[in-house]
């Protein structure tokens, strides 16, 4: 993924694409700065990374679906409708084939 495209995401998206060590950095100038215990930091690196996970499957199924949407309004085939058409199409030139075949006979 490029990191144009991770930054775009991350600003609507928040923790995202944030990873467990930024995280942790963050967390440890916080406990540095005197903003947070030292007894909490481990939870709330915990909890934060919890919730970058949540938000990331929450973004992943929302881009699957709205890729899904877009595909079926614009009448694109899915892979079963190519595959269907591939095997009548093999079946069709068969029959072709025999028929060529029975009128050289």
């Amino acid at each position: 993924m490029s990191d144009l495209f991770k930054k775009a995401i991350s600003l609507g998206w928040g923790l995202t694409i944030v990873s467990k060590e930024k995280v942790e950095k963050v967390v440890d100038d916080l406990v540095k700065r005197g903003e947070l215990a030292p007894s909490e930091s481990k939870d709330l690196v915990n909890r934060l990374v919890e919730r970058g996970e949540e938000e990331q499957s929450q973004f992943k199924t929302f881009i699957q679906e709205q890729v899904s949407r877009i595909l079926h309004d614009l009448h694109v085939p899915s892979g079963k409708d190519v595959t269907e058409l591939k095997l009548r199409i093999a079946a069709l030139e068969g029959k072709i084939a025999e028929l060529e075949g029975s009128r050289t006979e």
